[in-house]
């Protein structure tokens, strides 16, 4: 019992500081935890729970849905929100921010579609080659628009790009 007092002293503490943070945090029964901010009229949103090993799995769910990861200590997520916070506040400030936001959600549409589309039809094995070789080009020309765009944010490297 002593090991969960100080788990809820920690997960407290965690609590308070993500209010320092300005965020609005709401408990579900102890075990996930809704964080929200608002930034220049954009939602940023984030839940976190505790995983049966102790550890704790983030998703940004707002101003769009993204798996963040799997972090060993509530401090580690703080310090992740930190920097998504840090990130969103730079990124605002550019003319694009809204169109950027528009794709997320048309890609996060699109993933949607492909999940239904494989659960509840039979895909021929052409049309699954077609849609490899699109995926295929969209992330080539990611790959791409970065290797010719400005990197505006050095603090942490993007988890993304290390794999490419």
């Amino acid at each position: 019992m002593a090991i969960m007092s100080s788990r809820l002293i920690r997960h407290q503490f965690c609590i308070e500081e993500l209010k320092k943070l300005g965020a609005k945090v709401i408990s579900v029964q102890g075990i996930m935890i809704y964080v929200k901010f608002k930034i220049k009229n954009t939602k940023l949103e984030y839940l976190y729970h505790i995983n049966p090993d102790s550890t704790y799995f983030l998703e940004r769910i707002k101003p769009y849905v993204m798996a963040v990861g799997n972090f060993n200590t509530e401090e580690d997520i703080i310090d992740i929100i930190k920097i998504d916070l840090e990130q969103f506040k730079n990124a605002m400030n550019s003319k694009n921010f809204k169109d950027f936001i528009e794709v997320d959600d048309k890609i996060s549409k699109l993933v949607r579609y492909f999940e239904d589309l494989y659960l509840y039809y039979n895909i021929s094995k052409e049309d699954l080659k077609l849609l490899k070789d699109e995926v295929n080009t969209i992330l080539n020309t990611i790959i791409d628009i970065k290797d010719r765009s400005k990197r505006v944010y050095y603090k942490k490297e993007p988890e993304s790009f290390k794999k490419t």
